[in-house]
């Protein structure tokens, strides 16, 4: 057995169907079939029980998945420990933004950190912060950008930014002439939210069920200019980041201070607990930490 076969083990276990591994891992079903089975034949026991185009594990496949996530990572770590030893000026840094921060924040950050260190490559993915926060658990990412709080015992964090979420309404809503509202004043309103893979998604919700209504939610969107544009088309209330707001367009749209609750926007760049980091990587936290760390009052 080699770490490539754990990895084909722990992808067939995950898919429970070797068609959906096999794409997963780049290589042909019959390549994973012939794999599979000879490992099985090479260790004398039955790895997974095939019914079907659906397969289960064993107690002796359960046996080897429960170690090889271990043993793959540890692997993982000194290769990358063996690379920085050999390339300590070169290197990938996996950075993970969720849309709002990467174009309000990031893209100066990003050329001053390139000029001091060429040859490091940046690769950013932009998604949501749950998703990105699985994929910084799962090893996918080195670091991302996501909604705090996150699990102390599974990541290291330190704060980008501390701002509050503000109240998007069209210049006719009957609180366009406010300056502040409550969220117990929208319950009637139909709403405009991010979709369920951003944490704002069910963070403005459940603070909705906890002041005694269950928001309408009219659309969903990824992208926060487009949730500006139907606000401002009247066809619902959003909630932007403090940020966002001040480039907003004010005679399209009035913004309000939301109270009773403020709903925070607390940004934070998190990274795994237990893992190997690369000299890119460290250095990426150690260059952004100072840089977010100097801004805070």
């Amino acid at each position: 057995m080699d770490i490539r076969h754990m990895q084909y083990v722990l992808e067939l276990a995950r898919y429970r169907n070797f068609t959906k591994a096999a794409a997963a891992l780049h290589i042909t079903q019959p390549t994973l079939s012939k794999a599979i089975k000879g490992l099985e034949d090479e260790l004398g026991v039955e790895l997974f029980t095939r019914e079907g185009k659906r397969v289960e594990l064993t107690d002796a496949g359960r046996a080897i998945t429960g170690q090889a996530d271990n043993i793959i990572e540890s692997f993982r770590n000194l290769t990358r420990e063996l690379s920085d030893l050999t390339n300590l000026n070169k290197g990938v840094i996996h950075l993970g933004l969720p849309p709002m921060a990467g174009s309000s924040f990031f893209p100066q950050i990003i050329r001053n950190f390139r000029r001091q260190y060429p040859g490091l490559v940046i690769q950013t993915v932009e998604d949501g912060g749950k998703k990105l926060e699985m994929k910084v658990a799962e090893g996918k990412l080195d670091v991302g950008v996501v909604l705090l709080p996150v699990d102390k015992e599974k990541f290291h964090s330190f704060t980008v930014v501390n701002e509050s979420m503000k109240l998007l309404v069209h210049p006719d809503h009957p609180l366009a002439g406010r300056t502040r509202a409550s969220l117990a004043e929208l319950a009637g309103d139909s709403f405009i939210l991010f979709r369920e893979e951003f944490s704002l998604h069910n963070r403005i919700i459940e603070e909705c069920i906890r002041v005694g209504f269950h928001p309408e939610v009219l659309y969903e969107s990824s992208q926060w200019d487009f949730i500006y544009e139907m606000a401002a088309s009247g066809l619902g209330v959003a909630l932007l980041p403090e940020t966002i707001c001040r480039i907003l367009d004010h005679s399209r749209v009035r913004i309000l201070e939301l109270e009773d609750p403020v709903i925070p926007w607390h940004l934070g760049m998190i990274w795994r607990r237990k893992s190997y980091l690369s000299f890119a990587a460290r250095e990426w936290i150690r260059f952004t930490r100072e840089i977010f760390e100097g801004r805070q009052p």
